[in-house]
């Protein structure tokens, strides 16, 4: 796909969106206190103003637009999660120390390691937004994990796409050793994911070591969309 097809893509996704129904946020839900906590985290996260990334896009407009669209759907995922704690009567909070870690690695860095951290999250996100969609028995919980779990699944290739022209130049040694860090650094994240998030996954039937495992897997396979 070229920046011009991901563009349309999310601007179809952005219509769609304006024309599809809110989940029944007045039917209330019911959130275990341990999964309550962990979507209040993972709500923060969802919540920047993509500022700095969308300043670093700036180069390429076909590019910076769908940039732009793909921060207004990380947007709709932090209003989601908000509704959805909203509906079971939980607050949202106003920060966490890993969202807090990840903002400032990611502005102290140019677009190509901005978005490999960005990536990192994203793959994280994907095995997170599934076992929410799966573990939980509140079907409003399930919408609306579902909801982000399908643009997720769109966000990692799209960030593959920039990432696989970033690397292009690069020799085969040099981007050996460059992903060999780069999964080492998806590995200590996921691990402490796992950890943070621990009581919660839990209670949605996955364990620590399968949480880490299913990311290291799903981040293997975005690695190589990048050969």
């Amino acid at each position: 796909m070229t920046y011009a097809h991901w563009l349309q893509d999310f601007e179809t996704e952005a219509e769609r969106r304006r024309q599809r129904a809110d989940p029944p946020w007045d039917r209330g839900a019911k959130l275990h206190p341990d999964v309550a906590k962990s979507i209040q985290r993972f709500q923060v996260g969802e919540a920047g103003d993509g500022a700095n990334l969308i300043a670093k896009s700036a180069g390429d407009g076909t590019y910076l637009a769908a940039v732009k669209l793909f921060v207004a759907e990380e947007q709709n995922h932090a209003r989601l999660l908000a509704g959805l704690l909203g509906a079971a009567g939980v607050p949202t909070i106003g920060r966490h120390w890993s969202d807090t870690v990840f903002v400032r690695l990611r502005r102290a860095l140019g677009l190509r390691l901005e978005l490999m951290v960005l990536l990192i999250a994203e793959v994280v996100a994907l095995r997170y937004y599934r076992a929410l969609r799966d573990g939980d028995r509140d079907p409003l919980v399930s919408q609306v994990a579902a909801r982000i779990l399908a643009d997720e699944e769109r966000h990692v290739p799209f960030h593959c796409h920039r990432l696989r022209v970033g690397f292009a130049g690069l020799p085969g040694v040099v981007r050996a050793v460059v992903f060999g860090g780069w999964r080492m650094l998806l590995l200590g994240v996921a691990i402490t994911v796992a950890a943070d998030h621990g009581p919660a996954l839990r209670r949605l039937g996955v364990g620590r070591r399968v949480f880490v495992a299913d990311v290291l897997a799903a981040f293997d396979v975005a690695l190589a969309r990048l050969q």
